[in-house]
């Protein structure tokens, strides 16, 4: 029972990090606010969106976001807005340039190279399997 009730509270401690006097009174613009949010990263916390982190720049950022939409830009110039003081690793999905792309093709790289590796390994046990019957199949030498 005392299990539960500690997931039940850990479940609810992102519904934590946005506090109600952030928040849009008109739900569109609070909706809009947390689909840019879903876009940007928590530079303090990392893997995390503005809107899932208790720390103080993810609110400020937030506050930023806000501040923007009620500027009146759109969604993209707030995203390069941020991006442009933050650096695009703010951003949870970087665009793809030359300067990334180290970033979009690693995952590759190291999935080739995986299974290069268990190839050439796998490769490496069958020589030794057939050598090994090979040896197995000859028949023994005699003494002269």
């Amino acid at each position: 029972m005392r299990t539960i009730l500690i997931l039940l509270m850990l479940m609810g401690a992102p519904a934590l990090a946005l506090e109600p006097g952030e928040m849009f009174t008109d739900t569109a613009l609070e909706e809009r606010a947390r689909y840019i949010g879903r876009q940007l990263r928590c530079v303090k916390c990392r893997n995390q969106s503005i809107f899932d982190s208790n720390a103080g720049i993810a609110r400020d950022l937030r506050v930023v976001v806000r501040e923007r939409i009620t500027a009146g830009d759109s969604d993209g110039e707030i995203l390069d807005y941020v991006s442009a003081r933050y650096g695009d690793y703010v951003l949870l999905k970087p665009p793809v340039a030359a300067h990334t792309y180290a970033l979009w093709l690693a995952p590759f790289a190291l999935l080739l190279a995986g299974g290069l590796a268990l190839t050439l390994s796998l490769r490496r046990v069958a020589q030794r399997s057939a050598a090994q019957a090979d040896a197995d199949r000859a028949p023994p030498e005699e003494k002269t």
